[in-house]
């Protein structure tokens, strides 16, 4: 058993990483900005903020895997990275953080997802500041982390059903035979807490789809 300590553990995806990882008898500890009224079974919510650094000493203490699953724009996790690295790499825990699928290769040679006609405008900026993210924690290399971005079909508006199987990817976006990319919230988690246990891919970005 490790203990994984989530920042946004209420929200979509964090929640199902939270669900995953409480289930599988690890010791989970969620940091929301207002914990009362909310509960996820096996998970201990506490009052926090990943924009107040000064916290994360307190936070990170005895975490093995320290879970960012927070949207990227509000506020700038770009511009958390090299705080959230320090304090992992003091703490001696491992970084994790939810990116999205706009940074991918929609093939090999491109173009990237967010520069292809169908990205919707609307998610432009949020996958803009992922893809930030992303470079940010691969030019610092300051702890040992990992990032993973999800298929191009994924979100709270199609949830999908758990099936307990996904394939795995590096920077070119998954998709099935038939063209479509896509992963439910389960599954996804499913891949992201068999990374915090496997640990197959150290200090690098990798992609989850059918």
């Amino acid at each position: 058993m490790s203990k994984i300590v989530i920042f946004g553990a209420t929200g979509y995806t964090g929640a199902n990483i939270a669900r995953e990882a409480a289930a599988r008898g690890h010791q989970v500890v969620g940091v929301v900005r207002n914990p009362e009224g909310k509960a996820i079974e096996g998970v201990g919510l506490i009052a926090g903020d990943i924009s107040d650094t000064e916290s994360y000493a307190q936070i990170f203490a005895g975490a093995d895997t320290v879970v960012v699953a927070v949207h990227h724009g509000n506020p700038r996790v770009v511009d958390l990275v090299h705080a959230l690295m320090a304090a992992a790499k003091t703490a001696g825990a491992r970084l994790a953080v939810v990116g999205g699928a706009g940074s991918l290769l929609v093939a090999e040679g491109g173009p990237h997802l967010i520069e292809t006609p169908e990205f919707p405008d609307a998610y432009k900026h949020e996958a803009g500041l992922a893809w930030d993210t992303l470079t940010k924690m691969q030019q610092l290399d300051d702890c040992d982390w990992f990032f993973v971005s999800p298929a191009a079909g994924y979100g709270s508006f199609a949830p999908g059903e758990r099936t307990g199987s996904y394939r795995l990817g590096g920077d070119v976006l998954v998709s099935d035979a038939e063209g479509k990319s896509f992963i439910g919230g389960e599954d996804y988690a499913i891949a992201f807490v068999d990374e915090i246990e496997q640990k197959k891919h150290s200090n690098q970005r990798f992609t989850v789809g059918y």
